[in-house]
Formats: structure tokens, sequence, C-alpha cells
């Protein structure tokens, strides 16, 4: 199950955060209330230069915490609570605090490793999101009662991903819902991996606290280490996580037959075995991809000025507003991608 959604303006217009939620909620029956989300990018014009992180804390003792690690750190630029409304059956949400940091002052990786340090060192605190000039807004309910609960559409964005959760095997709480996001990454899944344990432990070695309790997080963590870290293109980055079969690559010739033996080899603990369908968002645009046979649906199409990933065709027509050019079904394994021009 889970409904997976993206859409985004090539040119970088901001548009309203009511069509991803409309989107989204076209396939309500794809999760059972026990989490949505939405992530947007240029949602915050006033501060685009400053590290945002969205932050869910179990307590005022945490929040404190984690500010006094702020002051000590950091030049806070602003701090305030995330905006939310009363809505009757979502119950017991935790504190949801955003804090704008200067971005002058610290680099990706101090960033990277502040969200790490407080998902780990700071009982009840958990970073949600950590990018510039975008944000993250998740929690338990269906996807109509979350955006409600956020206000989705005060927000516009240029591209929006979100999700619609059915958990099988791992609980449904705030901080497990989707999307994920490690500072310009953003990420949202459809399916299981049984690669989990294996993952996490090559992610550990390479700094990464997995504190969530979903294989998802570690997806998304794997996408930071190879695109960000090892530098590799998103195709490789791809092949990596959904390998191209053995037999397909002794057809390849001598080149290529060499690239993908040694991506296979290399990035053997980076596979994600099992039934997954994920969209991946960044600060140019986005990325969707199915696992290596296909478990999962994953639909793409554009249009003149948009690009659509979703689990359903229906989730992209109900709120296309411009005819659609294309609409197309990336093969198991392809990753689909939408740059913006700007």
């Amino acid at each position: 199950m889970c409904g997976v959604i993206g859409i985004t303006n090539f040119n970088k217009k901001r548009f309203s955060g009511d069509v991803i939620a409309r989107a989204l909620d076209h396939m309500r029956e794809r999760g059972n209330g026990l989490g949505s989300g939405y992530a947007g990018y240029g949602i915050y014009p006033d501060n685009p230069d400053d590290w945002c992180l969205h932050i869910f804390f179990n307590s005022e003792n945490s929040r404190l915490k984690t500010e006094d690690y702020f002051d000590q750190n950091y030049g806070v630029a602003k701090k305030e609570p995330i905006p939310t409304k009363f809505i009757e059956k979502i119950t017991n949400p935790p504190l949801i605090w955003r804090y704008f940091l200067k971005s002058c002052e610290k680099s990706e990786d101090a960033i990277f490793s502040s969200v790490m340090k407080i998902n780990t060192e700071i009982p009840g605190a958990f970073v949600v999101s950590s990018g510039k000039n975008m944000g993250v807004f998740k929690g338990v309910g269906f996807p109509h009662e979350i955006s409600e609960f956020y206000d989705i559409k005060r927000y516009k964005a240029y591209t929006w991903i979100a999700h619609n959760r059915f958990p099988t095997n791992t609980p449904g709480w705030w901080g497990g819902a989707h999307p994920f996001g490690l500072l310009d990454f953003s990420l949202v899944h459809n399916g299981e991996i049984s690669s989990y344990g294996i993952n996490k432990r090559y992610l550990e070695s390479y700094g990464y606290k997995l504190t969530l309790q979903t294989d998802s997080e570690a997806i998304l963590y794997l996408w930071d280490l190879l695109l960000k870290r090892h530098k590799l293109p998103i195709p490789l980055a791809a092949a990596a996580m959904a390998p191209t079969h053995w037999e397909e690559i002794d057809d390849m010739n001598k080149k290529d037959k060499e690239l993908f033996t040694a991506i296979r080899m290399t990035y053997a603990s980076c596979l994600i075995n099992g039934p997954s369908a994920l969209i991946l968002g960044f600060e140019g645009g986005m990325l969707g991809l199915n696992d290596r046979i296909k478990l999962r649906p994953l639909v793409a199409a554009r249009s003149r000025n948009y690009g659509y990933i979703s689990s359903e065709e229906s989730g992209i027509t109900a709120v296309s507003e411009e005819k659609l050019d294309e609409v197309f079904h990336p093969a198991a394994g392809e990753p689909i991608v939408f740059r913006l021009k700007k």
C-alpha cells in the first residue's frame, strides 16, 4: 500500500500546498491513518540562506536542551513554534518547532553532525528536516487531517513531495511518518526492505545514526551518502540501490560491464532488497525509483511546466491544470529524474 506523489515546476515557480494536498488525498485509500506528510522546497523566501530545522519534541525539557545546544554552537536567526490547527482526530501531537540557523557560520557537515547528535543524545528530540528554504510537515493521521493540521495551503513551493502511510511491521508514530529529511534531501517511500540490517550497519560505518524505527530512513541516508559524499551521478547511485541483474551485465559491452560490475561489488551493502517505490526531493528537482523487479507501482507524467511522479495516475490527473504531454511508467530499477531549468 502507501501512496507517494511528487510535483515540481520546471521554472521554479512556487504553487500552493493545496495542490499536493488534494493530489495525495485523492489516494486516501492507500493509507490507514497512521501517517501522512508533505515536504516543500522554496517555502521560506524570507530566510532562503539559513539552515531551517523542523524538530519534534516530546517535552519542554527536550526543547530547552536543544535550544541550549543551538545557543552554544550556532547563531539563531529565528525560532518559533510551527503553526498548527486543532483537528479533533489528531491527538497527542508533539511540540513542533522550527529554527533558522545562520548558514554563514556552519557547513553541511556541521549540520549533519548536529542532526545526528540531537537525534541520539537529546532524549525526546527528533529532527524532521534540516535543509535550506525547505521543510517537512508530517504526523499521524490521514492526508486531509495532516494538511489541515499544518494548514499546508498557507505554504508555496516549487517542488512538493507527499506520502500517505500504511505501516506494516514498523510503528505508526510521528517521527516514523514520511517524508524523511536530511539537508536538502527529502524522501517518501512505499515498500518494505529486507536489507535494512545490512544497510544500517553500512551507514553507521560512515557516521549515520538511524533512530526513527523505519527502513525508509536508511534509504534516505543511502542517497545522501552516494550522491553527496561519494558524488556518484544519479544513474550509478540508482544502480547501487537497485542493481542491474548479473545476466544483463554479462550482455553489456566491455566498458559498461566493468563499470556495473564494480558498482555491484563496491556497493553491495547499498542494495535495497524488497518491494520499493520512492520519490526523492532535492533542491534541483525530484527523482523516482522502483525496485529492480517493480513490485510497487510508480507512474510519471510531464506537461509544459510540470513534472509528476505518483503511485497512481489518478493522483496526477486530479490536480494537473495543463495538458499532460507524456504519461509513462519507468522500468524496474530505472530512475526517472525531473530537473529544474534554473
